[in-house]
């Protein structure tokens, strides 16, 4: 596994509002020792900043893929971001 630190921002498109996507994510992210946030966008769609160890946002992108039972992702547009900035801790954003 690789230790080399990433960001990354993931929207996720598809059933993923009103399943619990978010409550999931925090969690699959705190077991995966990733620090950021997800939050519901508007047009239906769910947000994830994530920041960790390279092999971590790996699975951690694998898990958004498969969402919560009752979501239905329909696809995932990732985004690379700068590593400078590290939050305290992985929460929801409402």
């Amino acid at each position: 596994m690789s230790d080399r630190k990433r960001a990354v921002q993931a929207r996720i498109y598809g059933k993923v509002q009103g399943v619990g996507y978010r409550i999931w994510a925090q969690g699959e992210a705190t077991r995966f020792g990733l620090l950021g946030w997800v939050r519901n966008e508007r047009d239906g769609s769910v947000t994830a900043w994530l920041t960790g160890a390279d092999a971590a946002i790996a699975a951690m992108i694998e898990r958004l893929r498969q969402g919560p039972p009752g979501a239905a992702v329909s696809r995932i547009d990732l985004e690379e971001l700068e590593t400078s900035i590290t939050p305290e801790d992985f929460r929801i954003i409402a």
